[in-house]
């Protein structure tokens, strides 16, 4: 009978995990932080207050585009009739849309040249600031900003592409 009571019973300073329903819930958390208390006591009457150790602080903007940055986007572009600033090379897209474009300039048999933005972090947030459009692939087209993915589908679709790149190649 001992060994059956040693069996039925935990070794001494082992812990036993609590079923799920015994548990402690977490406490839900709110997907939006809440404001800090200082920010909630602001009124629109009166203007808002830095903190003491905030004051006269250079604040550095890390979006602006730098004017050696903004340079060699213009080198660029203006050096080529075609040029798509893509995730991945013409070769090895990394995402669908630059693949996409990719298809669509080939289909044309427009020469183009490809820079791969998950190469370079600077130039990838440089691009962002230079065409004031977020996101990924860009075409630029005779040294303008065309479009993105979605821009281009739809003017190859409609036979504006086919025009605007004639129109160029011929320049």
């Amino acid at each position: 009978m001992a060994a059956s009571a040693t069996a039925a019973r935990p070794l001494a300073g082992a812990s036993v995990p609590l079923p799920l329903y015994a548990r402690r819930q977490p406490a839900r958390v709110s997907l939006l932080p809440r404001a800090p208390p200082a920010a909630q006591r602001l009124s629109l009457g009166r203007p808002a207050q830095l903190p003491a150790g905030a004051r006269g602080r250079p604040v550095r903007c890390l979006a602006a585009l730098s004017p050696e940055m903004r340079a060699t986007l213009d080198k660029v572009v203006g050096s080529h009739k075609v040029v798509l600033f893509m995730k991945g090379t013409k070769d090895f897209p990394q995402c669908g849309f630059s693949h996409t474009v990719v298809q669509i300039l080939r289909s044309l048999d427009v020469p183009f040249e490809t820079l791969d933005v998950l190469a370079n972090e600077a130039l990838r947030q440089g691009l962002k600031d230079y065409s004031s459009w977020p996101t990924f692939p860009q075409l630029y087209i005779d040294g303008e900003f065309f479009g993105g993915c979605d821009i281009t589908v739809e003017a190859y679709k409609s036979g504006e592409l086919q025009e605007t790149l004639e129109k160029a190649m011929c320049s």
